[in-house]
């Protein structure tokens, strides 16, 4: 069900698939439907996992470049060195290990990945088995380039949008908004499924959780939604905008409250942690690789203490720093507290350190001491308002996490070699 109507769904590497795995993973009930989905997906990572010593992700990330062609107030990418490109070459090797790891979507981020969108094209027909995705501004979306995504199949893109024209082009620049608007109606022309990607702050925050909002992201035709919260990463970032946590409560209740009404999906990662595994990064479900190759836990956890240009893909799943990322996983037993960067603080010490990672924020790096200091004041405050909520939660998520977390013990078990007792 999709918008209200029934839509056939193709089978798997097609880019409608792919949100229909993304429902299975997000909204199951029960941790069989994990274990069973997408071909039982789950069980193969397992397997893999066992064969090459590490935890092996759903999901690979890449940036292809660390440009873009806005300078989105708030956004590190714009903190980034430019001309930072993983080549075409390196990036198809890349993509050749994953799928001998068994990992079969690729997700791009940036900077603005489609502005390598002709390798973008060149690289989803060759791994024509593989689903990708592009976190993209819109503002390089064509006719032309939604033609060749439709002839492909495997293409997502997830289009920025910010709330309001107004709020958009407060952060993203004058005209931004319209652009991405178009860009929606020239996907949906061509029945292509695409996800909006909206960055929510203390200022539009409202708007974002709003039913208006959310009722004009399906009918411009978004299958589904992704939320991220603002993180102030960097040593330049503003940290105004990051919401209390009164503000993430507001918008954790409404999202939830509407995709119940709607039977929709919209994933916001730092309030979903009770309908996944907590914190997914570091291998557990996802891995990113920057524009430089460094080879990081999540797109926001700038750290890492190995680079694809220098190591494998399974040598870096297998990282010190990987390694003692996922032992410290789960960081709460609050599932709505998953994040180390922003909910347990002194984690992002603890293990940054443990691991001897560096800091890979490029032209602003900065010590995870002093990200941290951005975050306690808030975590404490967001720590006292999670605990009351998660009380509140269906009996079933209340019971479910704790299920999902013994998974989580026997999969580090299987994979790395240890368990780490929930």
């Amino acid at each position: 069900m999709v918008n209200g109507k029934k839509e056939e769904i193709p089978p798997f590497p097609h880019h409608k698939a792919y949100i229909y795995r993304c429902k299975q993973f997000f909204l199951a009930k029960r941790l069989t439907t994990h274990l069973t989905m997408g071909n039982f997906v789950t069980l193969k990572e397992l397997y893999n996992g066992f064969k090459n010593k590490s935890s092996i992700p759903r999901v690979l990330l890449v940036d292809p470049t660390s440009d873009c062609n806005l300078k989105c107030k708030g956004c590190w990418s714009q903190d980034y060195e430019s001309g930072h490109n993983i080549s075409y070459k390196k990036f198809d090797d890349i993509l050749d290990q994953a799928e001998n790891l068994g990992i079969m979507d690729c997700l791009m981020t940036g900077g603005e990945p489609l502005l390598r969108k002709e390798d973008i094209l060149k690289l989803c027909k060759k791994h024509d088995k593989m689903t990708f995705g592009a976190f993209t501004n819109a503002t390089l979306i064509d006719e032309e380039f939604a033609d060749e995504m439709a002839k492909l199949g495997n293409l997502n893109v997830f289009i920025s949008i910010e709330g309001t024209k107004e709020e958009n082009d407060f952060r993203r620049g004058a005209g931004v908004y319209d652009k991405a608007i178009r860009s929606m109606d020239i996907l949906k022309s061509r029945e292509i499924a695409f996800a909006f990607s909206a960055c929510y702050h203390s200022k539009n925050y409202k708007t974002i959780a709003s039913d208006e909002f959310l009722d004009y992201m399906r009918e411009k035709g978004a299958w589904f939604g992704w939320l991220f919260q603002y993180i102030p990463v960097g040593s330049t970032a503003d940290t105004s905008l990051v919401c209390t946590a009164e503000q993430r409560a507001y918008v954790q209740e409404k999202i939830r409250d509407y995709c119940v009404k709607h039977d929709y999906v919209i994933i916001d990662f730092w309030n979903n942690g009770h309908l996944a595994f907590g914190c997914l990064a570091a291998g557990i479900g996802f891995v990113h690789i920057n524009a430089k190759g460094d080879v990081e836990p999540c797109a926001f956890c700038h750290y890492s203490d190995s680079n694809i240009h220098e190591v494998s893909l399974a040598e870096a799943l297998r990282s010190k720093f990987f390694t003692a990322f996922r032992a410290a996983q789960p960081f709460s037993q609050n599932p709505l507290r998953p994040c180390p960067l922003i909910d347990n603080p002194q984690a992002i010490i603890d293990v940054v350190n443990e691991g001897d990672a560096r800091s890979t924020h490029l032209s602003n790096p900065e010590s995870p001491e002093d990200l941290a200091k951005k975050s306690f004041e808030r975590a404490e405050e967001w720590g006292e308002k999670a605990d009351e909520l998660f009380k509140k939660m269906p009996e079933h998520n209340q019971k479910n996490f704790p299920k999902f977390l013994k998974y989580l013990a026997f999969k580090k078990g299987i994979t790395d070699g240890r368990r780490k007792k929930v």
